[in-house]
């Protein structure tokens, strides 16, 4: 079974989009450090947060919304979810339900099952920085890649402005 960074790399290719993989310090892998640290914008610098129901039916869900936004998990995303709560999911929770260790979860390897929901805002930009499946490394590229992930569905308004 191949690892998930090798998935990333051969979807990558695959998609026929240009992009850049940048590596990075594992200890300077969340997001407002990385981009502090190496220069790039928050404004297109971009989170993958796994949230679950707490009531009902235990549901996951990925959400991509912007550094420089709030995701909106009380209302957006509870009721997508079709529950009374949600929450983030743990970083245990995230490593079994995507591979994966916070700081590093990537969109782009998902299992297809898992609904992947990327606020609108995100595919205005020129390119997205994602994480890139590990904390050594982000992914530079188009937002077009979002119409190749799957079980994929771009929501306005998923994430809100910070105060």
């Amino acid at each position: 079974m191949p690892n998930i960074v090798d998935t990333i790399h051969a979807m990558l290719e695959a998609s026929g989009l240009s992009y850049e993989i940048i590596a990075c310090d594992p200890d300077l892998a969340d997001t407002a450090v990385f981009c502090e640290r190496y220069g790039y914008p928050p404004e297109h610098s971009a989170n993958t947060i796994i949230v679950r129901t707490k009531t009902g039916e235990e549901k996951f869900a990925a959400c991509v919304v912007l550094a420089t936004t709030r995701l909106d998990v009380n209302k957006v995303v509870r009721k997508r979810l079709g529950a009374r709560k949600v929450s983030f999911a743990s970083a245990e929770e995230t490593r079994a339900v995507t591979g994966m260790t916070l700081g590093g979860v990537t969109p782009l390897a998902l299992p297809a099952e898992l609904p992947l929901w990327v606020d609108r805002r995100i595919m205005d930009l020129d390119y997205v920085i994602l994480g890139g499946g590990n904390r050594a490394s982000k992914i530079k590229l188009d937002p077009a890649i979002f119409d190749q992930t799957p079980n994929t569905e771009i929501i306005p308004d998923l994430a809100m402005d910070r105060p």
